[in-house]
């Protein structure tokens, strides 16, 4: 049926666009919060899978092929599910076994209120806690509760991929945590393994003011969108360059680089203009932050932190948030990108500062240990091998 006149002006109506807008959101909302129950009824199966399996073992003695088994039964009850492969059904029992290990629930878990998952649904998952075997050391079912809680708020691919990668019990939270909070896709989150973020987050001292310049609240995600070192080994780099070059770089590699940043950076421009009167300015490059809801303005710099650098970016954060801001955005914040930092001397420059200021490294290229430096051969000789190999074959 074609839109009446009337239909028309009701389309062009602010009410109505407003309306429209609301359900929108109200859509995506549920189907965001059926997905998510979806997967976490989906994790929850996988453990009592993996519990029941492990649990008649320990019981009866069954052997290995148990798993196999119980994998062939299943698809031939359920032939439209592919989740009942004999992998698979392994996987489900090396998880259950991995994060039902004492030396794991030993481990705290305070982030579970910011996984995504209501805080109500411990009393619900701490129903389908099994009480641990007799002979193995006790653990507090609200902590069980609370891990499974954390667990259930990751993709099960997500979660093989943190299994099959880390063996660290800390590490593999610290991953658990951000991919729940943060919406990691695998691709994402092999990166940040790859890239040492939980290395770097533990041994690495992040300089910033955000406790002085934020409430405690955005101070606390403000730490955590900032690395104390960015790897920008992806450029390709082996030679001093200016600035202007960097920042070409970065820009022609721009997936990358958000991948580097971290989940929630959406890129609005590179040597964005800001005018004040009859002047002008460029700030290098400037992202936006979905989840902190604030501007991110980057300063390159290709040598070492100086105190001006902070002052500079003072005054960018004044002019950002006087003339950029939108509604209901939060305070902008900069992150000075460098070649290399003294913590003492960005202390001090950023002291003083009223706008939140990080300053961050960078490397260009993985540094060998001292004790191998020397001892490897380089690319010319490697090749000189490859060659004579070749020559000798003929």
């Amino acid at each position: 049926m074609k839109p009446s006149a009337d239909d028309s002006v009701l389309l062009a109506a602010p009410d109505y666009r407003r309306f429209i807008a609301d359900l929108k959101i109200r859509v995506a909302a549920a189907q965001l919060s059926a997905a998510r129950s979806v997967n976490r009824d989906l994790i929850l199966l996988y453990w009592d899978i993996g519990r029941g399996i492990q649990e008649k073992q320990h019981a009866h003695g069954w052997g290995d092929s148990v798993v196999e088994m119980v994998a062939a039964d299943l698809r031939r009850a359920f032939p439209e599910s592919k989740s009942f492969s004999a992998d698979n059904v392994w996987r489900m029992r090396q998880f259950y076994l991995a994060y039902s290990a004492s030396e794991f629930l030993g481990q705290p878990v305070p982030e579970i209120a910011s996984s995504g998952l209501a805080a109500g649904q411990l009393a619900i998952l701490g129903q389908a806690v099994p009480e641990m075997r007799p002979g193995k050391p006790q653990a507090a079912p609200s902590s069980l509760g609370q891990l499974l809680i954390l667990l259930a708020a990751v993709p099960w691919g997500q979660n093989l991929l943190i299994l099959k990668k880390l063996t660290d019990p800390a590490a593999r939270l610290f991953y658990l945590r951000a991919t729940a909070r943060f919406g990691w896709s695998r691709n994402v989150l092999l990166n940040q393994i790859k890239a040492g973020a939980y290395e770097r987050a533990v041994t690495e001292k992040k300089t910033h003011n955000f406790p002085l310049a934020l409430p405690e609240h955005l101070a606390e995600q403000a730490d955590e969108m900032l690395k104390s070192t960015y790897n920008l080994e992806f450029l390709g780099l082996r030679r001093a360059v200016r600035e202007r070059e960097l920042e070409d770089r970065l820009i022609s590699r721009l997936q990358s680089f958000l991948l580097e940043l971290g989940y929630g950076f959406c890129f609005v421009g590179r040597q964005y203009r800001v005018a004040l009167g009859a002047k002008e300015y460029f700030i290098d490059l400037l992202f936006y932050h979905r989840f902190l809801k604030a501007l991110v303005a980057f300063d390159l710099k290709v040598g070492p932190f100086e105190p001006e650098f902070a002052g500079k970016m003072d005054f960018y954060l004044n002019v950002l948030n006087d003339r950029e801001r939108g509604p209901g955005d939060q305070p902008s914040i900069g992150i000075i990108l460098c070649a290399e930092k003294d913590d003492v001397e960005v202390e001090y420059a950023l002291r003083a500062k009223a706008n939140p200021i990080g300053v961050a490294a960078y490397t260009l290229q993985s540094k060998l240990p001292g004790e191998l430096k020397g001892k490897l051969p380089t690319a010319k000789q490697l090749a000189g091998i490859v060659r004579a190999e070749l020559e000798e074959g003929k």
